[in-house]
């Protein structure tokens, strides 16, 4: 573990991998200290701002290695069951890149089980890891300036789902209907670092 300052309000804990980054996060989160203000993962880092007024740094820091080694504080995971019309912009040039046909391509990418390793990019976009390796081919070459929210998508190592209407460089599969992201929800955000998800394609 290495922890690096991010200005006065902030250390960034560089760890192995998502899953260390979601444990640290459950651990501190179940135990809070007075003055940490946001808990932020990402893919093998977790991002801890505080407030330096009622939190002093060197504390923390003490802190963080013990959080660390605590094993007791599991990440809650949920799971998401997701439907998708696999009907995407890119599925042919996808089964083209990978040498499989699109139902092929269609039956690997639902077979799989993702977890949720952390949100980036635009407000509730999951990064899903457990991508079938079969199916990782690169972004394309130049982003579209519009992609519509709902579009479910692979680059490298990653699928992902387009919670608004942004640009993007993601091979579209499928369209969900499904909201992943609404400001007016208690959780805005569908997904959650450590949740499972599962690609049903639509009847």
């Amino acid at each position: 573990m290495n922890i690096r300052y991010v200005g006065d309000s902030a250390l960034l804990v560089e760890v192995q991998d998502f899953r260390a980054a979601q444990q640290l996060r459950a651990s501190i989160n179940r135990e809070l200290p007075v003055g940490v203000r946001e808990l932020l993962p990402g893919y093998n880092t977790l991002l801890v701002e505080f407030d330096p007024l009622q939190l002093d740094a060197a504390e923390l820091l003490q802190r963080l290695p013990e959080s660390m080694q605590d094993s007791r504080f599991t990440v809650v995971a949920r799971t998401h069951d997701i439907e998708v019309r696999y009907q995407g912009e890119d599925l042919e040039d996808v089964a083209r890149l990978t040498g499989l046909d699109i139902t092929e391509v269609i039956r690997r990418h639902s077979a799989a089980t993702y977890t949720v390793a952390f949100l980036g990019f635009a407000p509730g976009f999951p990064y899903l890891v457990g991508l079938d390796a079969k199916l990782r081919v690169p972004r394309l070459p130049s982003p579209r300036a519009r992609v519509p929210a709902g579009a479910v998508a692979i680059a490298d190592e990653f699928s992902g789902i387009y919670p608004q209407a942004t640009p993007g460089g993601w091979r579209i599969l499928g369209h969900t209907k499904v909201v992943l992201f609404d400001a007016a929800r208690a959780s805005p955000a569908l997904c959650m670092p450590g949740d499972h998800v599962h690609f049903r394609p639509a009847s």
